[in-house]
Parts: structure tokens; C-alpha cells; sequence
């Protein structure tokens, strides 16, 4: 049955400049400058970041994608865009990863290259965040270096107090609380395949885990009905729940079930995830037990809108989660949902960067 956590949004709720350095004197015999007093810069204002999705309101995740929209329409088709000269020339964006990555590298190494920015890739041997040195000690020299920086890692109190040292946007491109790229992809593909989230049923079905709290966020956001069905003790965070869903446009709601039938019926959107994620590969057997009943396969989607699509983020255990049948059926938007990854993770650059290059 649905639980007593079935709540609908507030109705309140709305969708260097350095002093002129003066020219040192040369030192007859030598032809070296003299020593002159170290200017002081303007203290910089303090950066914005994507650590999760409560870094934006409503209104600026509507505006990212409608950029989003635009910016994929035009790779499609080739046309001219206000940022076919490179909005970002001359920046770079630095990938620290400590965790393995195809969809999250790839697109965010494209998308910066498209946009006209630099990459860089910093493997885990080679920083060493918070062993080797200090994570505070990282971001104050790497953020002197570079002008935004793309962490994937377990802790999310890591990422956190590497943004609190960074003079650079932080981008949060997966941690074990929050994906919040992975979020925004999976907005804008249901936008895309339905003309517009508002008012539409999101059904996930598995583990509460940290795709499950961007996605909520990001549905809620987009003014969806999400029921979440996950085994007893597996529900998302109950705080950031109720974040969500004080910053929600009206009519917004959310509702927690251990029955995935009772959530997917008539749903719009039918989501799952791998039940085992990163760094919990020790509780495998033991999650594949308790998360058997929540498999998506042709049986549970049958109980969704006739119109349903099937969204997973990737990558996928198939057979566990769900079937080869409907991961590669009619119904999957997975292959969208990967692609546009790119096109959400150039707004997010934009966002971060070139503000008023947004649409």
C-alpha cells in the first residue's frame, strides 16, 4: 500500500581585476627587474556549483533544458547557433574521476570540445584525494588552474568540501548520494518523448539510491506525480524528499509504496536501476535476494500507460533489474536518455560559465 508519505508540493512554490601593476626599474648590472610590492586582486566572488539538483529552482532547470533543447536540435541539423563560436573558448574543464566512466567522461569531454573549452582527465593514482593530499589542498591549487571541474566519486561529503575550498564551479558528475546530470538527462528525454513533464506519472522501482534522488528532484521540479516502490529499508532519503518537495511547482507530488504493481500502474514512465551500485558490490547476492520481486520486465510494465516508456541510466545488469525484453523493447527511451547526457551536460557548462549564453 501506498505509505503515509504520500505529500504533494507547496502551492507557494514556483516552478580579477588587479590594481596596474607599476613597471619595476632594471637593475644596471644585471638587466633584472627590481623587486617591486605585490599587488593585491579583488577578492573573487564566490562560485557557483551542481552539487545536486537543489543548487537551481525550478525556473533555471526549465531554462537549461529549453537551452539543452536548442543546443541538440542544432547538432542534429547542423544549423548555426548562438554558440557555434565557441562560448567557451579559452576555458578548460578539468574530470577528476575516481570512479569508471563511459556515459559521464565521454559526454562531458564533447561537450566541452563543442562548445570551444579544453579538457583534462585526472585519474584517482594520479591525485589521490584525501590520501596523497589534502582534498582542500587540491582544489584550492587545481581550481587556481582550471575554470570548472567535473568530480565523480563515493563520498558526497568529499565533493562538498572540495567545493567549499574551489575558486571554480564544481560539477558533480556522480557521487553516492546525488547524480544530478543524470537527472537532468532524464527530464528533458521525458519532455522530449511527451511535449512536457507537468502532470505526468514517473514510476521508479527499485533501489532508493542516489539516481533515484536526482531523479526525484528533477521530476518534482518538473512538476511530475512520482511513486517510488523500493523493499522495506531501501526508501530515498526522507530529507531530501521533503527538500524536493518544498521547492516543487504546485500539483507536484510523491508517494513511497513497497509494491511496484500499485506504483507502475498507469504510470508514464516506468524507471529502474542497477540494485547493486559502486562500492556495494560486497552486498550483490544478498540485494539480488531481497530485490527480485522489482525486476522490470514485460509482466510489470504491462501494468503502466499503454503509451509507457522504460528509462534505466546505465549501465544495466540485465536479467537483474530488468529484462533483455524490455531494456530492448519498443518501449526503453534508454538509448535517447544516454545521448542526451551531452546535450544536458552543455547547458550545465553554460549554466556554470556563460550564463548569458543560456536560451
Amino acid at each position: 500500500m501506498i505509505s503515509t508519505l504520500d505529500v504533494k508540493a507547496s502551492p507557494t512554490a514556483s516552478p580579477l581585476s588587479a590594481t596596474e601593476t607599476p613597471t619595476p626599474a632594471p637593475i644596471p648590472a644585471t638587466g633584472i627587474a627590481a623587486p617591486t610590492k605585490p599587488t593585491t586582486s579583488a577578492p573573487k566572488s564566490t562560485p557557483r556549483h551542481l552539487l545536486s539538483l537543489d543548487a537551481m529552482t525550478p525556473a533555471e532547470m526549465a531554462r537549461l533544458l529549453a537551452t539543452a533543447g536548442q543546443l541538440k536540435l542544432a547538432r542534429q541539423q547542423g544549423t548555426s547557433t548562438p554558440w557555434q563560436d565557441g562560448p567557451l573558448a579559452g576555458r578548460t574543464v578539468a574530470l577528476l574521476f575516481e570512479k569508471p566512466s563511459l556515459r559521464t567522461r565521454v559526454s562531458f569531454e564533447v561537450a566541452a570540445h563543442e562548445l570551444g573549452a579544453n579538457t583534462l582527465y585526472l585519474s584517482p593514482q594520479e591525485v589521490g584525494l584525501g590520501k596523497r593530499e589534502a582534498v582542500g589542498d587540491v582544489a584550492r591549487v587545481l581550481s587556481s588552474y582550471v575554470h570548472a571541474i567535473v568530480i565523480r566519486t563515493f563520498s558526497h561529503a568529499l565533493i562538498t568540501e572540495f567545493a567549499q575550498a574551489s575558486a571554480a564551479p564544481v560539477i558533480n558528475g556522480l557521487t553516492d548520494a546525488h547524480h544530478p546530470c543524470q537527472g537532468l538527462a532524464d527530464i528533458f528525454t521525458i519532455g522530449e518523448v511527451f511535449g512536457a513533464t507537468q502532470g505526468r506519472t514517473l514510476a521508479y522501482v527499485g533501489d532508493g539510491n542516489n539516481v533515484a534522488h536526482s531523479l526525484l528532484q528533477a521530476a518534482l521540479y518538473g512538476g511530475m506525480n512520482v511513486r517510488i516502490a523500493t523493499p522495506d529499508g531501501y526508501a530515498p532519503d526522507s530529507a531530501i524528499i521533503t527538500a524536493a518537495l518544498a521547492a516543487a511547482p504546485s500539483g507536484a507530488s510523491l508517494s513511497l509504496t513497497t509494491d511496484p504493481v500499485e506504483a507502475v500502474a498507469g504510470a508514464d514512465v516506468v524507471y529502474t536501476d542497477v540494485w547493486a551500485s559502486m562500492g556495494q558490490e560486497s552486498e550483490a547476492a544478498q540485494r539480488r535476494a531481497i530485490f527480485s520481486p522489482y525486476q522490470v520486465n514485460a509482466q510489470l510494465v504491462a501494468h503502466a500507460a499503454p503509451h509507457a516508456i522504460v528509462m534505466h541510466p546505465l549501465p544495466a545488469h540485465r536479467g537483474e533489474e530488468i529484462t533483455d525484453a524490455v531494456l530492448d523493447g519498443p518501449q526503453a527511451q534508454v538509448w535517447a536518455e544516454a545521448e542526451n547526457r551531452l546535450h544536458a551536460q552543455k547547458a550545465v557548462l553554460l549554466w556554470l560559465l556563460a550564463t548569458d549564453a543560456l536560451a
